[in-house]
């Protein structure tokens, strides 16, 4: 009776301290959670009225309005070339910065992972057993089979803001892995545009070549008869030449682009397959929404802002290291060792150490710690908002190039046109009257040549700003 009675008191008493304990711990919490357990906000004096510059007028196509931006929509329906969406999806399968960029998510979430597991104790199984004789007499055995755990809770806090510091660079990552998504895209399919619109431009030298061979022929049958002179016609079999010699340069920068798309596929270089025009299409109505999506689209915004709060968790971090250092330490096993040599049959052995520390002379290093984390977080806050600045500019910058682009490819189709007017005037003239000259007929064609290039290069201007403000506006994540 009497030992069942100690045993009563001494759980009574453990629990009663063990309560002492949790209640110092509830006060030492509800001290310091104003400083070390809140949660990260956007800065509220952060100023985006404005960001960029609204160059839409009224009933453009591109408007600035509170809508579904342009960047939110899947690059399926930005893009629906069939075999340019072929190209997409296998450079996002195999291109080489897309692979790094899952494997470094996944590092990312291991991290995670140990910082989770930080909060649990730590548990170690350290048999031990001792076979021992005196004067060869009869073998005493002596063992001991305990259990230790070992909590190391660190300061109210620290635990708890190191593992949002190691949430925020998981989501950095992942931002990081939008931004080279959004930027394969792009390129992808600026190359793939690219090598199109050379090719327009080869079918169209190759045509005009083919059309001036015949002008030299009929050059040189008049210059037989005496309707023109060798002057004429050497000037003619001279931009006959000149054409020709534009011909191995668009070959090879067609070569090069369909090499470096293949990079991007993580291929050797081949032929790309393409369809047979340069008409690209994409959305009638392109809308970039309001200034406040950039923060929410971008991926190098979301970085910028995943970095501040990083930042943010770091002061509090720095703050929790002031407050006591709380450690708890446990065995329980099984053993037959009383102590002084002494063996007994096998008993339960349990005892709990708890300590706080709480840190006195490290005052000066903990308060220099400090204040480098909030340099650092006024540095990352200076850059979130660089960020966004700059995402303002590549926004007005395309579309400034998008709207010149339009602009210019209006007046580029009214100039090939005049010029068809003006070629097939002056072949009339020279047919039916005498007051031009054959030489004048090719100099008209050679002037609706160098246009038509130029409205392809125009064309080609036009879809690179789209793709341009798709990039700008974060688009081809997944959302």
């Amino acid at each position: 009776m009497n030992n069942m009675y100690h045993k009563i008191l001494q759980t009574s008493t453990l629990l009663r301290g063990g309560k002492t304990l949790l209640l110092f711990m509830a006060l030492l919490l509800s001290v310091s959670s104003c400083r070390v357990f809140d949660n990260y906000e956007r800065p509220q004096n952060l100023s985006i009225d404005g960001i960029y510059r609204d160059t839409a007028q009224a009933n453009a196509a591109l408007a600035v309005a509170d809508t579904l931006s342009f960047g939110n929509q899947p690059w399926q329906q930005v893009f629906t070339d069939p075999l340019l969406q072929a190209l997409i999806r296998k450079a996002l399968t195999q291109n080489v910065n897309m692979v790094e960029a899952d494997q470094l998510i996944l590092q990312a979430e291991q991290g995670l992972k140990v910082a989770r597991m930080a909060y649990l104790p730590q548990l170690t199984l350290s048999a031990q057993g001792t076979l021992s004789s005196w004067d060869f007499g009869k073998a005493s055995q002596i063992y001991n089979i305990p259990l230790n755990a070992s909590w190391q809770i660190g300061s109210l806090g620290s635990l708890r803001n190191s593992k949002k510091q190691v949430e925020m660079s998981l989501l950095q990552t992942k931002a990081a892995k939008q931004a080279v998504q959004t930027g394969i895209i792009s390129t992808v399919a600026n190359l793939y545009y690219s090598i199109l619109m050379l090719d327009e431009q080869l079918r169209t030298t190759q045509s005009t070549i083919s059309l001036w061979e015949e002008n030299v022929k009929t050059m040189e049958a008049m210059a037989e008869v005496g309707y023109t002179n060798q002057a004429a016609v050497a000037q003619a079999r001279a931009n006959l030449i000149e054409i020709r010699a534009s011909l191995p340069a668009l070959q090879e920068s067609i070569r090069k682009s369909e090499n470096a798309l293949c990079v991007l596929l993580h291929e050797a270089p081949h032929a790309i397959e393409r369809c047979s025009s340069f008409n690209p299409t994409f959305p009638s109505s392109l809308s970039v929404g309001v200034p406040l999506q950039l923060l929410s689209s971008r991926p190098d915004v979301k970085m910028a802002e995943l970095q501040l709060a990083n930042a943010f968790y770091g002061v509090q971090k720095a703050n929790a290291d002031f407050y006591p250092q709380i450690s708890i330490n446990g065995t329980a096993g099984w053993t037959n060792s009383g102590g002084l040599g002494i063996t007994n049959p096998g008993k339960i052995l349990a005892n709990a150490v708890g300590s706080i520390v709480q840190p006195l002379f490290m005052r000066g290093q903990l308060t220099a710690q400090k204040k480098i984390a909030e340099s650092q977080q006024k540095i990352a806050a200076l850059d979130f908002e660089q960020t966004l600045l700059t995402a303002g500019q590549e926004v007005s910058d395309a579309l400034t190039a998008y709207q010149s682009s339009i602009s210019q490819s209006q007046l580029r189709e009214q100039e090939v046109e005049q010029l068809k007017v003006a070629l097939e005037k002056t072949q009339d003239l020279f047919k039916y009257t005498n007051t031009t000259t054959y030489l004048e007929t090719l100099t008209a064609q050679q002037s609706l040549l160098s246009a038509q290039l130029k409205l392809i290069n125009d064309k080609y201007s036009q879809t690179q700003a789209v793709i341009n403000l798709y990039k700008a506006l974060g688009g081809g994540r997944e959302n």
